[in-house]
């Protein structure tokens, strides 16, 4: 359903996949998209436009701007400029080790990125037409559940980007209360997409190159740890929803599908007709191939012969890639769909089947760019 008068919308830290579906996701509801990127990194606009349902609007209803995360007198100057009726500020380095590497540059880039946004739209007169949204991370609090009901409570953060994503949660609480912005927190617990280049990607692509004949197998540390799933494309019109609110309030976005990463791996070989039973226990667990679907394979225009009953697919052992590092978190988050009358439409097999697709289709193109 498009807007019925157009509204103008903000984006930082849109080369994430978060900021690429929400900017798809703006421009098919009729929104005008600004998008403002750092300098000298390159943002995929035919990506997205490609996700929109009305393509051609894409050349007329986004812009991009340049700006560094440090310079605040451009940023002041952009939204000026722009006058967007909403900001969604998605900026983050998520990544532990790097921030901890370079904790300054985290702290002055993103400690201080929603406080200079907020400052300019205080400034600049536009707190009543101006909402504005700040993405969170599950690592900056424990989700205590209290006869159903959830709040976000602060705890330790043992890295720089933990600490920063704090200070700005708490950033746009006061200023919401001491300025009577409309300014929420979001905090975002896990989920995916096939542009997200995390674990469950990287395990999606490592399946289709075992079923095209490229790997031998894939090895992981645990098989029987719990994770949160969820597709992006849910999780931006959560997003959008806390803005589109009577009153401006902190979410905790979460869909609530869980499931092991065992369980994730057997249903991904299923997507492609393979079928994978675990057995064993602790170190000598392992997944082995038990029926292949032909057809299915043959449909996919995969050789059946680069795959074998019997052939071991998946150990325990040290991951090829760094595995995601967080705790599992269980809480009730009826309250939230409720409150901002979200009903998220992917379930985990239709996320591992968008996904596998993908993964399969750039497992090809990297093997044939290698030629």
């Amino acid at each position: 359903m498009l807007c019925s008068v157009k509204k103008v919308a903000l984006i930082t830290g849109v080369l994430g996949h978060d900021g690429v579906y929400l900017a798809a996701f703006l421009l098919d509801k009729g929104y005008f998209v600004h998008v403002i990127k750092k300098q000298g990194y390159f943002f995929n606009s035919e990506l997205v436009s490609a996700l929109c349902q009305d393509r051609p609007l894409i050349d007329r209803h986004i812009i991009l701007h340049d700006n560094d995360s440090k310079d605040s007198t451009n940023l002041s100057a952009i939204i000026q400029k722009v006058q967007p009726d909403e900001i969604y500020n998605l900026g983050a380095q998520s990544l532990d080790k790097r921030s901890n590497k370079s904790p300054e540059y985290c702290v002055n880039v993103y400690e201080l990125g929603i406080l200079r946004i907020l400052e300019a739209v205080r400034l600049l007169g536009l707190t009543d037409k101006c909402r504005i949204y700040h993405g969170s991370s599950s690592e900056i609090s424990s989700l205590l559940q209290e006869e159903g009901k959830d709040k976000v409570a602060p705890f330790y953060s043992s890295s720089s980007y933990a600490l920063s994503q704090l200070y700005e949660y708490w950033t746009t609480v006061n200023y919401r209360d001491t300025y009577q912005m409309y300014a929420c927190n979001a905090v975002l617990l896990n989920h995916q997409s096939p542009l997200e280049a995390a674990e469950a990607h990287k395990i999606i692509k490592a399946i289709a190159r075992i079923a095209l004949g490229m790997q031998d197998r894939l090895y992981l540390e645990n098989l029987s740890v719990q994770r949160k799933w969820g597709n992006a494309k849910d999780y931006v019109e959560a997003i959008w929803l806390t803005l589109q609110q009577n009153k401006a309030a902190d979410h905790v976005i979460d869909i609530g599908l869980t499931s092991t990463i065992r369980e994730f791996i057997r249903l991904s070989f299923a997507e492609l007709g393979i079928e994978v039973e675990f057995c064993g226990r602790g170190e000598q667990e392992k997944g082995v191939i038990i029926d292949i679907d032909e057809e299915r394979l043959a449909n996919l225009n995969i050789d059946k012969d680069a795959i074998k009953f019997g052939q071991t697919v998946v150990k325990i052992g040290e991951p090829i890639f760094s595995p995601l590092k967080v705790d599992f978190i269980s809480m009730d988050t009826d309250k939230t769909k409720i409150g901002l009358k979200w009903t998220p439409k992917y379930d985990l097999g239709m996320l591992i089947n968008e996904m596998m697709y993908s993964g399969l289709s750039q497992v090809r193109e990297e093997e044939f760019s290698q030629e």
